[in-house]
Formats: C-alpha cells, sequence, structure tokens
C-alpha cells in the first residue's frame, strides 16, 4: 500500500493577531486527512506546523516513515524554510497542496482573518522557487476542499507515487535468453535500477527444470482443475500437454515465490524437443494465470514490457503482452496481440486455451492463450529506449471494438484510435517504442504522465490530434 506523509502548515505569526484563524485551519486539515485516508494508502500524518522548528521536527520524523510521496497542505500563507526541509530529508517525491475552504471569499462579509484561510495560493510559488532552489521538483494542485476534480488530481499522484514505490522496490527476473536478433529488445539490465530503482534477477531454465521435476501428481492435477475453471477448454488441446503446461505452472509458481518476484520476462529457445525446448512451450499457461493475480509475464525476454505491463497492472489497468499483427482499412482499426501469455483479468469474455501444433517463430508446442481485451477505453503503453539509454514512456489512448478475430491461440484485440490505421502504425513506430508493449483496459495518458514525471522520465504521446 502505497505510504503518503501529510503535514499541514501555516504562519505562527498569525495566530496571536487572528485567535479564530488556526481552529479553522486545522478543521481543513483534518478534512484533507481524512479524505487522503480514503484513497487507498497509509497517512503518516505528522499533524500542523507554525515555524521552522516545528518543520524540521516533521521532516525527520517523514524521513524516518519512509514515505513514497509527501503531501504539504498550505492552508495559508507560511515561509518555505518550514517545508525546505521536509522536501529535502525525506527522499520522496512532493505535492503542495492548495485547497480553499470553499469555491470562493464571501468579500462583503470578510475580514483580514477569514481572508487568510483563502490565502494558501500565496506561498505556492514560494515554495515551488526555494525547493527547485535546493534540487528538489515538486508538483502542486490547487482548487477547495470538495472540488471532486482537484481530488482527483491528487488521487492521480498518490496512484502514481505506488506506481513508482513498486518499481524502486520490485524484483524482476530474467529467465532464460534473449531471443536471438531482436536488438529492440535488448536492454542494458543496470537501466533499470539506475531510472527506476529496483533489482533485477538473473535466472537460468535449470531454476525452473529442478522445480518441475519436483511438482508431484496432486498439485499438477489441482492446477488442471483450476484452469478448467478459468478457461475454455478447446478440443484441440491434448491432455498430455495440458498435464505438462500445468505442471510447468506449478513450478514457475514456487520459482516466482522463492525469487520473490514482481514480475517476470522469458524465453528459452531449446533444440529437438529436449527438456529445455519443453520448458519454454509449457511456460503459457502458467505465465497468464501470473499475470492475472498482478505478477505480470512477458514473453520474448522482454524486460522493458513486463515493467510496463507492471505499471499497468498497478494503475488497475491490467496490461497484457502485445505486437502489431495487422491492420485492417475497412474498419479502421490495428488489430493487435501477442502469442504466448495475456493478462487474463482484462479480456472480454470467458478466455480459451488452444492446442498449438506449433508455435510459430518458435520452437516447440503446447496450449496457448486465445483472448480479446475487454471492449470500450484502452491504453498501450510501453517504454521505449533512446541512444544514449535513457528510457522514455509511449502511450496512445483508443478503444478496442468488435468484430472478426482469428482463431489461432493468440490474444487479438481490434483497437480503434480514431485515425487511419496506417497513419497511427507510423506515428507509433517513430515515438522511440519497441515492437512489444502493453495492451491495458481505461484512457490512462494522465496517469501515466504523472508516473513518468515522478519516475524523472520523458512521456511520448501518439494522440489522433497529432497525426491528422
Amino acid at each position: 500500500m502505497t505510504k503518503v506523509g501529510l503535514v499541514a502548515g501555516g504562519l505562527g505569526a498569525y495566530w496571536p493577531q487572528f485567535p479564530d484563524l488556526l481552529p479553522q485551519l486545522k478543521k481543513s486539515a483534518e478534512q484533507v486527512s481524512t479524505r487522503m485516508r480514503g484513497l487507498d494508502c497509509e497517512v503518516v500524518d505528522v499533524g500542523f506546523i507554525s515555524d521552522a522548528q516545528e518543520g524540521a521536527r516533521a521532516a525527520e520524523q517523514l524521513r524516518v516513515a519512509g514515505c513514497d510521496i509527501i503531501v504539504a497542505f498550505l492552508t495559508t500563507y507560511m515561509t518555505s524554510s518550514m517545508l525546505v526541509p521536509i522536501a529535502q530529508r525525506s527522499g520522496a517525491p512532493v505535492l503542495l497542496l492548495n485547497l480553499q475552504p470553499t469555491e470562493a471569499m464571501d468579500h462583503a462579509n470578510f475580514d483580514t482573518g477569514a481572508w487568510l484561510a483563502y490565502c494558501g495560493a500565496c506561498p505556492l510559488p514560494e515554495m515551488v522557487n526555494a525547493f527547485r532552489r535546493c534540487g528538489v521538483e515538486t508538483r502542486c494542485v490547487s482548487g477547495y476542499l470538495d472540488e471532486p476534480a482537484a481530488w482527483e488530481k491528487i488521487a492521480r499522484w498518490v496512484r502514481a507515487a505506488g506506481v513508482r514505490a513498486a518499481l524502486r522496490h520490485g524484483r524482476h527476473g530474467l529467465l532464460g535468453h534473449l531471443y536471438p536478433g531482436m536488438l529492440d529488445v535488448s536492454t542494458d539490465l543496470t537501466l533499470v535500477p539506475s531510472q527506476f530503482g529496483g533489482h533485477v534477477e538473473v535466472l537460468e531454465i535449470d531454476d525452473l527444470r529442478v522445480r518441475v521435476e519436483k511438482v508431484g501428481d496432486a498439485a499438477t492435477d489441482e492446477r488442471i482443475a483450476h484452469t478448467r475453471e478459468v478457461f475454455t477448454v478447446d478440443s484441440s488441446v491434448v491432455e498430455e500437454d495440458l498435464r505438462w503446461a500445468a505442471r510447468v505452472s506449478v513450478a514457475l509458481d514456487r520459482l516466482v515465490e522463492d525469487f520473490e518476484l514482481d514480475s517476470l520476462a522469458y524465453y528459452h529457445r531449446g533444440l529437438d524437443g529436449e527438456t529445455h525446448e519443453r520448458l519454454g512451450a509449457g511456460l503459457v499457461l502458467g505465465a497468464s494465470l501470473l499475470t492475472a493475480r498482478g505478477i505480470p509475464a512477458a514473453g520474448e525476454y522482454e524486460l522493458r514490457t513486463s515493467l510496463a505491463m507492471l505499471i499497468l497492472d498497478r494503475l488497475g489497468a491490467g496490461g497484457s503482452f502485445t505486437e502489431l499483427q495487422a491492420l485492417n482499412f475497412r474498419d479502421d482499426v490495428v488489430e493487435m496481440g501477442h502469442d504466448g501469455p495475456a493478462h487474463l483479468a482484462i479480456s472480454d469474455g470467458r478466455p480459451v486455451l488452444r492446442g498449438l501444433g506449433t508455435y510459430h517463430g518458435k520452437r516447440g508446442w503446447g496450449v496457448s492463450v486465445e483472448f480479446d481485451v475487454r471492449h470500450g477505453p484502452v491504453t498501450a503503453f510501453g517504454l521505449g529506449q533512446d541512444r544514449d539509454g535513457s528510457l522514455r514512456f509511449v502511450a496512445s489512448e483508443g478503444a478496442v471494438v468488435a468484430g472478426p478475430l482469428l482463431q489461432i491461440g493468440n490474444t487479438t484485440s481490434r483497437v480503434d484510435f480514431g485515425c487511419h490505421p496506417g497513419e497511427w502504425t507510423d506515428a507509433w513506430s517513430v515515438s522511440g517504442i519497441g515492437h512489444h508493449w502493453a495492451l491495458g483496459t481505461g484512457h490512462r495518458r494522465a496517469e501515466l504522465q504523472s508516473v513518468a514525471e515522478l519516475c524523472g522520465l520523458e512521456m511520448v504521446t501518439v494522440a489522433k490530434e497529432q497525426i491528422r
């Protein structure tokens, strides 16, 4: 759960001058604290500060708490010296709130004390200027206490801070080896901890093999039963292949548990049906079940896409492994999806498990997942990598619409981006994206922009307005 550090404050010189002001401001601060606790986060509320000394003490409390974001409520004018230590010591992103008690003052009846309760905007530029000069970037939300739009912005920053925390503390597995020749997929592993934080655990296919060998019949039978509850199992599925996929799935769960993984990217080529080839081919079921549980798993050793899937999942959007499949110029849609794993929780209907005698472009055979992402608004989102090694967010909002789909054991969705599919594909391809990304539910551009800002990365949006 996202940990939010909360502090409110105002200039102590006002309290003896206007005796009714501080109680009113503390009432507003309590209202903000209550609303913050309703945002599905843990709130560390250090109370109300009135001078720099109290600010320093609050800074130490919040530093020790290890918060994912600091929210400072400017109830009236306060000096920047009161908040700079909090911003400097916490190491967390800072959000400044300027929330008036109501939409506007009652000018005819307000005296100076009543006006000061509406004066949170006054110190806002001072805070941002001082923070920036101290090397601390910040962001702001201005509005009034009960304004829905203001609280939606606040909630968005809290969610973004939660995603940043998931990346900073995440453990990301890489199992097997790079798909030969996919130069866009290749990622310098140091870029992940350097730009996001977290840890990349490099795994070998034998780490999975030894666990598969220890999976017994009872656990395999239980996983098969669960699979039949989740999927429509097509008649093309060979029972022996289903049993193997179920056994690998159990072992994959144990691998993830043993290494405490939050995401996984995998690929192994193998040869002539030997054990390692069968392991690589047997991962689709287990990877899909993991992804549906919030541990995204991407094929073809796609570390950046498994991270993109994790980001979308933590935003509540799901995020399924995706690439371009074909363009439909008659219906003005882009058909996209992928063979292999999928995010079952965002399927438009009951997903199908289909048997395949051949995995195109890969060795082996077995079962594969076929489904369509839930119809309605969606966001295509991935991580691009520039020549200097820096990562960037790339996103585009569209809608999944109904229509004919291939029945070949792949995920496929028809996405309408509101423009000519060829022109969208050209714009998307030159954005810096690789040939894989995640497809998630809902329009998430604004949330992704907030995550990108907190991570210090560039955000590129491919929108119909830019294409036309």
